[in-house]
């Protein structure tokens, strides 16, 4: 049900795009409930100049290795809940590929479960 959008600068190695993915998977199972298999993450890669951001805003340092995460998923989690998906995200990018916390930007939108068709032109959660 979440579906999650990485943004970072080009340049990263496979393997680095693959420890954001699995990251934010492992993150999103552990905090979110999230069941099996339900895993649709996109990365988009920009060049420098398709890539904005303020370096310090609200006091923290970024760097061009700033990740922009932004999932959309269903209502009704708790602040507890969000606020343990955000460390947990922070704290496995970190681990691997070792981005710096302050490097780590997330965004959640939370949608009513009618907002998915996960194919065959159904609503499986209406």
């Amino acid at each position: 049900m979440p579906l999650v959008r990485i943004a970072l600068r080009r340049g990263k190695s496979p393997a680095q795009l693959a420890a954001l993915r699995n990251g934010i998977y492992q993150a999103m199972r552990e905090t979110f409930n999230v069941p099996e298999d339900d895993r649709f993450i996109l990365v988009n890669q920009h060049d420098a100049d398709e890539f904005d951001y303020d370096p310090n805003y609200l006091g923290i340092a970024r760097s061009d290795d700033l990740v922009i995460v932004q999932i959309t998923c269903n209502q009704g989690r708790t602040v507890e809940q969000k606020q343990a998906l955000y460390r947990s995200i922070a704290e496995k990018f970190s681990a691997d590929p070792g981005l710096r916390p302050e490097d780590v930007f997330i965004n959640l939108l939370e949608v009513a479960k009618e907002n998915w068709s996960f194919g065959n032109g159904i609503a499986q959660y209406a």
